[in-house]
């Protein structure tokens, strides 16, 4: 029997499951189409934004300026100087050669620009190949690597220039083709930032200070002015705008204010290369300060001492072995170090307390003459010392060992540095007086001087101070003060009583040069009468023309000064202060020295006519350079007594 073939009906059953399945196909790709409109019209901008802001575009801070510090005329004292971070972008390297190798014609070397690049770097800034492809390797990811800090521009300035160079390359049909340099190096730039530096490196070290790489002042002007000096970053940076547009924004940087400082550089010099010939050609174990001052308005002209460092390199190692042996730094924990560096970039005329001795009889007299305890026509009887009830031994003047002065004036005693007169002097003051005029005078608290660091002296109260006190401090032993207390309160005594806060900066100024403010000079208050300035000023001129001060005569001029023999504790040893201040013309003075020699190295160290001789090249030069006039017959001299 023939098979028979069995035909297959299409039920309605199976036609219907048909329209079903064909219906779900349907709505699937109706829900797909659906999907890819939503995505291009609504969606479509947020992943086209998402998409751009992952594109390499840095958002990057722009440094500015520390301000400038200058002298009185202009020269630069500090300066901030451009210098560049060298940053590579490891990703932007990469995915330009793989975008170049994608169709890249055989025989064509690939990864050039990996290559390229890396060979320039190690060309112009002495790095190794090796490592530099390292570190592309192992961040592929990264838009920022820095390789090199703060290089100077003339390093930088070869790489710029190769970059413009032309370069002929083969491309795939075998012809020649110019390009530059620079299209083969990619993912290379310069980040910008300044350094500080100091043209003059050691010099004025104490009064400056010096910045770190952070913008943060230490020691001296830097530090007692560091917001002003100190600006505000700007900053680069790039978003997407409401056209799907990368737009790019830049605040700019705001650079710090300048300052125009009341020192004279030239002055300065002088005085420093005066304190250095001193120190090689007899040294002091304490050190040598020298305070120059005009006495008219508290403007500092020069603040120097034998301590002095190199602004650019603060922390070189060497500085602590002028101080210390090797053994001892190494020694040091890291604390005691930095105490040791902190010591070294103070200013000694502001931070370091002494005894002053004789100079400060001038301040004994004027509160005599002010109180009308003196005439000025008074005469003395010294013995060579003065023995004080409750004190063991007697309290020696210097002439003790020829046996005193004798009969003395008053000027004579301010002449001849008589300690007998000036205790009974004293005496007669009493000591509620006394210590009334050493505040009036400044001593005992702080001048506010602009540089940090200052400190306020020790002085005896009136309810603590003995017979004893009130005689020794009459010639400036027992008590404690800074160079810039005694010089500042010593202006106000041959200026005609004015005392005039001492200050280091006259004004500030912005980048533009507009200026920002004048510093002008704060009378604090009136010491004492023209009367007994006066006096003074022809008390000291006469200390100069024929009492202990001779060695400071300039041919010429007339000048006026007074000596200093503190002897230290613990008394005894022979360990001694010497100084001696001064002030040009006497009529009316323009300038004014301070000089202290702390412990010189000396067989006998109490001898102040060293002092008296540095003091005198120091202005011999001043007085030239300043075009101060001759006002004197004064013939010069080398004796002195």
């Amino acid at each position: 029997m023939a098979n028979r073939i069995r035909k297959r009906v299409f039920t309605n059953k199976m036609r219907f499951k048909l329209i079903v399945v064909f219906g779900f196909i349907l709505l699937g790709f109706g829900f797909v189409g659906f999907r890819l409109m939503k995505f291009n019209v609504k969606d479509g901008k947020r992943y086209e934004k998402q998409v751009l802001s992952q594109q390499n575009y840095r958002s990057t801070t722009i440094p500015y300026a520390r301000g400038e510090i200058t002298d009185r005329n202009g020269t630069p004292l500090a300066t901030s100087v451009k210098v560049y971070n060298l940053i590579i972008e490891p990703k932007n390297i990469i995915d330009a050669d793989e975008q170049r190798n994608k169709g890249l014609a055989k025989g064509l070397e690939k990864n050039v620009y990996q290559k390229s690049t890396v060979s320039a770097l190690a060309q112009f800034f002495g790095l190794k190949e090796d490592e530099l492809n390292k570190i592309i390797e192992e961040n592929p990811k990264s838009y920022y690597q820095k390789l090199l800090k703060r290089i100077d521009y003339d390093k930088v300035k070869p790489f710029q220039e190769f970059l413009e160079q032309d370069l002929v390359i083969q491309t795939a049909d075998g012809e020649e083709q110019t390009i530059k340099q620079g299209d083969r190096i990619k993912g290379v730039y310069f980040e910008e930032e300044y350094k500080r530096s100091y043209p003059n490196n050691e010099l004025a070290s104490n009064i400056i200070g010096f910045a770190n790489s952070g913008n943060a002042g230490f020691g001296g002007l830097e530090q007692q002015y560091n917001s002003t000096l100190n600006g505000i970053n700007g900053r680069e940076y790039g978003y997407i705008n409401g056209d799907t547009q990368l737009e790019r924004t830049v605040r700019s940087a705001q650079n710090g204010d300048n300052l125009v400082t009341t020192i004279d550089i030239n002055v300065q010099r002088i005085v420093e290369n005066k304190i250095q010939e001193f120190m090689k050609e007899i040294g002091a174990s304490e050190g040598v300060n020298v305070l120059v001052m005009d006495p008219n308005n508290g403007e500092v002209l020069a603040m120097a001492s034998d301590s002095t460092y190199d602004l650019n390199n603060p922390r070189d190692p060497e500085l602590l072995e002028r101080e210390y042996t090797k053994s001892e730094i190494k020694k040091m924990t890291e604390q005691e170090q930095v105490d040791a560096y902190n010591k070294i970039w103070s200013n000694k005329l502001v931070s370091k307390i002494y005894e002053p001795g004789s100079t400060f009889k001038p301040f004994t007299i004027a509160a005599g003459l002010e109180e009308h305890t003196l005439t000025g026509n008074e005469t003395y009887y010294c013995p060579g010392y003065l023995q004080k009830e409750g004190w063991p031994k007697p309290i020696k003047c210097h002439s003790y060992a020829s046996g005193g002065e004798g009969l003395i004036t008053l000027s004579g005693a301010l002449e001849q540095s008589c300690n007998v007169a000036l205790m009974e002097i004293n005496d007669a003051n009493g000591k509620e007086v006394f210590t009334r005029y050493e505040n009036d005078f400044g001593f005992g608290k702080k001048t506010g001087v602009d540089l940090p660091g200052e400190e306020a002296g020790l002085l005896i109260s009136a309810e603590n101070m003995g017979s004893t006190d009130l005689a020794t401090n009459s010639f400036g032993q027992n008590i404690n003060v800074t160079m810039i207390q005694l010089g500042s309160a010593f202006c106000s005594l041959i200026n005609g009583g004015y005392y005039y806060q001492p200050h280091l900066v006259k004004q500030i100024v912005n980048e533009d040069g507009g200026v920002v403010k004048n510093v002008e000079k704060v009378l604090v208050k009136q010491t004492v009468s023209k009367e007994t300035s006066d006096w003074l000023k022809e008390s000291l001129y006469q200390t100069v023309e024929r009492g202990l001060g001779q060695k400071a005569k300039i041919e010429g001029y007339k000048i006026g000064g007074k000596t200093g023999t503190a002897e230290k504790l613990p008394r005894g040893n022979q360990k001694y202060l010497i100084s001696f201040i001064s002030f040009v013309p006497v009529e009316k003075p323009e300038l004014m020295i301070y000089v202290t020699i702390d412990e010189p190295k000396l067989e006998r160290q109490d001898q102040s006519g060293y002092a008296v001789t540095l003091s005198k090249e120091i202005m011999e030069e001043l007085v030239t350079y300043m075009n101060i006039p001759q006002t004197g017959t004064t013939k010069k001299t080398e004796t002195s007594k």
